[in-house]
């Protein structure tokens, strides 16, 4: 059976919409002072909920400060569902609109914590076999 294209579409339309108010439509204070971004935006394939994920560019090196200032976005977002809801239904027509869940995403801080690890690793000091080199023991 065929997949279902439209939770990708749908998913497509809400990302578009929310990053164009994000920038030109919302004055929540906990999201103007801010950096933040759509990096993506799963539907479910009945249609339901759409899962979207927020990117916020953090400055501070302070984990707590980083921390809260994650929670007043997720919090401004949820704040602004009903407007985001509201202009969506301008654009899409479709009998019930999904309910929109934030989350913040993890993946670019897990990428990094990655990269650092895989930066401490002394990989000239391994030395590589070679499958097709005959051993010496026998």
């Amino acid at each position: 059976m065929g997949k279902n294209h439209r939770p990708d579409r749908l998913g497509g339309e809400i990302r578009k919409l929310i990053g164009e108010m994000l920038i030109n439509g919302v004055k929540d204070p906990r999201l103007t002072g801010q950096m933040v971004s759509i990096s993506g935006v799963d539907v479910t394939n009945d249609g339901s909920y759409a899962y979207c994920y927020v990117n916020v560019f953090l400055t501070s090196k302070d984990e707590e400060e980083n921390k809260l200032v994650k929670e007043q976005v997720i919090s401004g977002l949820n704040s602004c569902k009903g407007l985001f809801k509201k202009e969506l239904s301008k654009v899409v027509k479709i009998r019930r609109l999904p309910e929109l869940i934030f989350k913040i995403d993890e993946a670019a801080e897990y990428g990094q914590h990655i990269d650092e690890i895989l930066a401490g690793i002394d990989f000239d000091s391994y030395h590589a076999v070679d499958p097709n080199e005959e051993k010496e023991d026998e």
